[in-house]
């Protein structure tokens, strides 16, 4: 019987091959029971518990967030992972074509405003991200995988997904001060990447109820609360330079039961910054 960590790779490729499988099925709209899954996979696997699964599932959803995909929703990464698994996540994900092809459909499909029904109960908690580190040397290490992806900046990029739900946080905020007794204010909130274009480094603006102005930038997503998202330097530096009235609304979940929480002030208080990018220019 298996002890502690000593997951075999015949063990490691069976808990990926069944995390990759409920993530299409998710992203396919398919119904699945996660009870009943992890029972039938315990009963494959040598002696382990039903929490070392979910453990090692969340350890996949760490792996899939630096590769760049998607993960199972209700799985918080979890980086304190064997280099072990990242190879079996990266050999998987090269060869599941269905996946790739759910996966690039799912960044890809236009959204429309979503309905409030209860606007309390959009509002949740800021997450609480896991802090272990995976085994790897401090600072930056490049790692050039061919499972790497940028689904989640297609996602980004994905124009109706984020003006649907920029207007779905208009309409948040219109009712908070309709609700609040401030009706002239909640005619005031404003579309502003819209009417006044987007190089302002927030969407929406918005105020308190003592009328003190409210810089909203909206991201989006379809996936689960601890996605990671992009910002540009522009947002960055608004953030730092009006702190006191801006707020960083992350939209999760979108499709199925938007939810958000708010990241008051600077964006680098509440969020680790990875560079991804750079411009360059050509030097003489």
């Amino acid at each position: 019987m298996a002890t502690g960590e000593d997951w075999s790779r015949l063990e490691v490729e069976s808990c990926v091959a069944d995390y990759l499988h409920m993530l299409a099925l998710e992203l396919n709209g398919q119904q699945f029971n996660k009870s009943n899954r992890i029972h039938e996979l315990v009963q494959r696997l040598d002696g382990r518990s039903k929490s070392s699964v979910e453990y090692k599932f969340r350890n996949i959803s760490a792996v899939m967030n630096e590769l760049g995909w998607p993960t199972v929703t209700g799985y918080k990464s979890l980086a304190n992972y064997q280099l072990l698994l990242m190879e079996v996540v990266e050999s998987q994900l090269q060869s599941n074509i269905a996946l790739q092809e759910a996966v690039q459909a799912a960044v890809e499909r236009p959204a429309t405003v979503a309905s409030i029904e209860n606007p309390t109960a959009i509002w949740v908690p800021i997450p609480k991200a896991a802090t272990q580190v995976r085994e790897s040397p401090a600072g930056y290490a490049a790692r050039f995988s061919p499972a790497k992806r940028d689904y989640l900046a297609q996602e980004a990029r994905n124009r109706s997904l984020g003006l649907a739900g920029e207007q779905f946080v208009m309409e948040l905020e219109a009712r908070r001060l309709y609700a609040a007794g401030m009706k002239s204010l909640s005619e005031r909130v404003e579309h502003v990447s819209a009417t006044q274009g987007d190089g302002l480094g927030y969407d929406v603006l918005s105020f308190e109820e003592n009328g003190r102005e409210r810089l909203i930038e909206v991201k989006t997503t379809s996936f689960g609360e601890l996605t990671p998202f992009f910002v540009s330097r522009n947002e960055l530096a608004r953030s730092e330079t009006d702190a006191e009235s801006y707020r960083l609304y992350r939209l999760f979940d979108f499709r199925e039961r938007p939810r958000l929480f708010d990241l008051p002030g600077a964006i680098a208080v509440h969020c680790q910054l990875d560079p991804v990018s750079y411009l360059a220019q050509l030097t003489s």
